[in-house]
């Protein structure tokens, strides 16, 4: 294993501005289009959103899918600092950056999506908080959680500006908010889960159980988990990069066990509480309820260990459906199984659409600007990758990492 000392981080060069990065942001002038009139114009000039659906895709998928995909840092930081496996380090300043894009444009759709975003500010004044909020606990566990990623992240610009003395000083107390960082998802993940726990027999029993919290925040980990191995896979064949394959095996170990978990308490859970019947009932919930069970099987088929090492082909498909199982388990609580009553319906019209997809479009700008300009990315060295395929060949296993 390379030491810690001894990994670099390097900015990857080459050009911002291409035919993809200018098409992303096409996509995010459209959306900035329908945003203008959603500030000026209120919510209804845009959304499909009511009084039996207030909230719609800017909270389902940007706020709750976008913050498990911003959970990379949060599962890295767990395997790296408090189970002390020092090899997967190189997958920190990624994953802290997946992190703080994924949060950061979550707390924007926030502010989107409230009514009187001109006194979103009262959340933060004691005087006017309802602490026995869970709503209030998440809201502010995530605006903590923003600013001590940009903490943790901090060391990316202070080498990038040369300011030696002034990254020093911040690492004798990095530890502190690693602490939090680690505290602060824990807290809002599973309160994402308990938001619906209040909802009662509106929300369909094959979602509705107590045990919301726990589930929410293990598919917060196997999202955070995947995304790092999804982009590791997309880097390497996007910008060429040797891959880590030795590291990226060994993670999706931990990620099958982890799935393999989630799966025992979801099912376990429907079938102790004799819910399970729901399944079989034709309806929305019921094939909603099978894909997304088939797409986490799926993804628990491709991540399970073997006795030969995973192709990069495989694992980038199981972290792709891995994501997408999690994403489909997240949509169908917050908005698929949710039955407010009779007279309510909801389908996002194309504005909210287009900003949610302008939204994404912005994050994958700025993480190319990001790894092209600052030292984000890992170098691996090929000394690294004989190290390791030595390693391999012992075990009489592939190599285990190659240039794309």
């Amino acid at each position: 294993m390379a030491k810690q000392s001894d990994q670099v981080h390097a900015p990857l060069g080459g050009p911002i501005f291409t035919p993809m990065f200018f098409g992303l942001g096409i996509l995010v002038l459209v959306a900035g289009f329908f945003l203008f009139n959603r500030f000026f114009f209120g919510l209804a000039s845009v959304t499909n959103l009511s009084d039996g659906y207030p909230w719609g895709i800017w909270i389902a998928i940007d706020l709750v899918v976008g913050t498990a995909l911003g959970c990379a840092g949060y599962a890295i930081a767990l395997l790296v600092y408090i189970l002390n496996r020092g090899e997967y380090h190189p997958l920190v300043r990624p994953a802290l950056l997946a992190s703080l894009f994924g949060y950061a444009l979550g707390g924007a759709a926030v502010m989107i999506d409230l009514g009187r975003y001109w006194q979103g500010y009262n959340m933060f004044l004691p005087w006017l908080s309802q602490y026995n909020s869970v709503m209030l606990e998440t809201a502010l566990c995530i605006a903590a959680y923003i600013t001590v990623l940009m903490i943790e992240f901090s060391p990316v610009f202070l080498e990038r500006l040369g300011m030696k003395n002034v990254r020093r000083k911040l690492d004798r107390v990095l530890f502190i908010f690693i602490g939090l960082g680690i505290l602060l998802p824990t807290m809002h993940q599973s309160s994402m889960g308990t938001i619906l726990v209040i909802l009662g027999h509106q929300l369909s029993a094959l979602w509705q159980t107590q045990l919301l919290p726990l589930l929410f925040l293990s598919s917060a980990l196997f999202m955070g988990f995947a995304i790092v191995v999804f982009e590791a896979v997309l880097s390497s064949v996007g910008f060429r990069r040797p891959m880590e394959a030795y590291i990226l095996n060994k993670l999706s170990t931990v990620m099958a066990w982890l799935l393999l978990g989630y799966l025992v308490l979801r099912l376990g859970d429907l079938i102790f509480r004799g819910d399970i019947v729901l399944a079989f009932d034709l309806g929305v919930d019921a094939v909603m309820f099978w894909i997304e069970t088939v797409l986490h099987v799926i993804a628990l088929v491709l991540l399970w260990p073997r006795k030969e090492r995973a192709s990069p082909r495989r694992m980038f498909v199981a972290a792709s459906t891995m994501l997408a199982a999690g994403t489909v388990y997240r949509i169908n609580c917050y908005l698929i199984g949710y039955h407010p009553g009779d007279g309510w319906s909801y389908f996002p019209t194309v504005g909210e659409i287009m900003v949610t997809v302008g939204i994404f479009s912005l994050e994958v700008m700025l993480y190319l600007v990001f790894v092209k300009k600052l030292p984000v990315l890992h170098t691996v060295e090929r000394a690294y990758i004989e190290e390791h395929a030595a390693e391999a060949r012992d075990q009489g296993s592939a190599p285990v990492g190659h240039a794309t």
